[in-house]
């Protein structure tokens, strides 16, 4: 048994050099870490254990009976995170680019079974050059295998993914399917199709960075959620992410002991937001006052920056945040910022945590660019993910919330649990100044001094329309508070609620207007 036990000390270990001396320091001087070392930064010391280490290719053609790929170019298995058990794939690009072949994928195919079965998040390394070319369509089958199982676990376990280094043609499309793409600045790159590809095709010459680099897919595209310097600062981004959520849809949200008293009054909400609507302020600074100990992590925040989403705790237990941002574009709903809200709705109201809405929105942005870019199906995709979803769901108007904007920030007519203003709101079907121009155009134009009249038609529409009351009186919403009470308010609004239960349909699945 000690030769036994020998021989396999050595086979570990060699299959551990993944590529060897030379390529992993090759993959050292471009800044990037191993696949094994990825692991062990990301992961509770000692406690990954591997599976599939001894798995090897089975292709026979162009020169690959000759070759030997440790772990066949992935490691797969299982550990913990801060002690919450997680499913890994860490592709290794020292062994042969990290490129994905038949037995490749169905190691990534099995832990992600595994994963669902466990009911645990799963987390995807990618760091390849792509489909193994000398495996042909076994390499396809093995992307396709990967997307269905991504499908088939949207909105069961949370799916996190990683891009450490190239990520090209087939293979971004698992990552696009996934809850959260996080990326490496000047490391990961992502794109259909290279650079020489693009030029070839359209004569545009650009570089890897531009066309798919970490920046680009953040303020750009929107493909990607998060951004960092290096690939330490991602893992503790995805640390501080897996921290938020729960493990399966079949979980609460995850409840975290604080301090910080859910009776806490903010006296400095009376003046963060300026009472002039057309005066911008940044929507960040309501949250921070609101939220647990000022703790707000952040999704997508260097795109489409209308509107900010992220994860925060009130008393204790985590909430999904949707606010517009009257600090860019006022503020405006446009189809970057309707996608963003969607989408994140969508992931809160899948893994039952609930939602809080700060709106302060003048409507959607006009224009001919968002007309033909389909603005009309954009925006109701916000409206559809809001109204879908039943998860507990608080809103709180701040300031201004105009039209269809109004209906789509969860108004109480898509099913928002509770509806909250503060003194300062104007609810109505355009801003005064518009709509006082359309009313009471003939007699502005008319009268002896026109400015006079139209300021005094627009403090009519203000004074008779545009706060709070009128829809108070219609019960569209439940009170008018005291901005310093809005801590106390949103937290009792969501303890009543927080058991609730709600149908819908009994449907297949609905046809949201992608």
């Amino acid at each position: 048994m000690k030769d036994k036990i020998k021989e396999l000390k050595e086979k570990r270990e060699k299959i551990s050099q993944g590529g060897g001396p030379k390529r992993i320091e090759k993959q050292h001087n471009k800044g990037k870490l191993t696949a094994r070392e990825r692991i062990d930064k990301l992961f509770d010391d000692g406690s990954f254990q591997e599976i599939g280490m001894f798995v090897e290719h089975h292709s026979q053609d162009l020169g690959m009976d000759e070759k030997e790929i440790p772990a066949d170019g992935v490691i797969t298995g299982q550990g913990t995170i801060n002690g919450r058990s997680v499913f890994v794939y860490a592709q290794d690009f020292t062994t042969m680019g990290g490129s994905l072949g038949e037995m490749h994928a169905k190691k990534i195919c099995r832990v992600m079974d595994l994963a669902k079965k466990a009911g645990a998040p799963f987390i995807s390394l990618l760091d390849s050059g792509g489909a193994r070319i000398q495996e042909g369509v076994n390499s396809l089958k093995g992307y396709g295998e990967i997307f269905r199982r991504n499908t088939d676990n949207s909105g069961v376990i949370p799916q996190i993914s990683v891009i450490l280094g190239p990520c090209a043609g087939g293979a971004v499309y698992s990552p696009a399917i996934t809850d959260f793409v996080f990326m490496v600045d000047h490391t990961s790159k992502m794109f259909i199709t290279g650079p020489q590809v693009v030029k070839s095709v359209t004569g545009e010459e650009v570089s890897a960075e531009e066309l798919g680099g970490g920046s680009t897919h953040n303020q750009v595209s929107g493909v990607a959620h998060f951004l960092a310097d290096n690939e330490e600062r991602s893992f503790e981004q995805i640390k501080r992410l897996i921290s938020f959520i729960p493990n399966n849809n079949l979980e609460g949200p995850s409840v975290k002991e604080t301090n910080d008293s859910p009776e806490r009054i903010e006296e400095d909400l009376q003046d963060i937001v300026p009472i002039n609507p057309n005066k911008a302020y940044d929507v960040r600074d309501v949250i921070n006052k609101v939220v647990d100990d000022q703790d707000f992590f952040e999704v997508h925040k260097y795109f489409a920056k209308n509107i900010v989403v992220g994860f925060a705790r009130l008393n204790g237990r985590s909430v999904g945040i949707i606010a517009n941002q009257p600090n860019f574009k006022a503020g405006t709903l446009d189809i970057d910022s309707s996608d963003k809200a969607a989408r994140f709705i969508r992931f809160c109201d899948s893994f039952n945590i609930p939602i809080v809405s700060l709106v302060d929105v003048p409507g959607y942005l006009p224009g001919v660019e968002q007309e033909y870019g389909g603005v009309i199906r954009h925006g109701a995709k916000l409206l559809y993910a809001y109204s879908e979803a039943t998860v507990p769901t608080v809103t709180l108007i701040l300031r201004k919330a105009y039209g269809g904007a109004y209906i789509a920030m969860n108004s109480r007519h898509l099913g928002a649990d509770y509806v909250f203003a503060w003194p300062n709101a104007e609810i109505a079907v355009m801003g005064p100044k518009g709509a006082a121009n359309v009313i009471f155009r003939k007699e502005i134009k008319n009268a002896d001094d026109p400015d006079k009249k139209r300021q005094e038609k627009i403090d009519e529409y203000r004074e008779s329309f545009a706060n709070p009351y009128q829809a108070a009186s219609e019960g569209y919403v439940d009170d008018v508070i005291d901005p310093r009470n809005t801590r106390p308010r949103i937290i009792m609004a969501l303890e009543s609620v927080i058991s609730k239960q709600e149908s819908k349909p009994n449907k297949k699945h609905g046809n949201i207007p992608l």
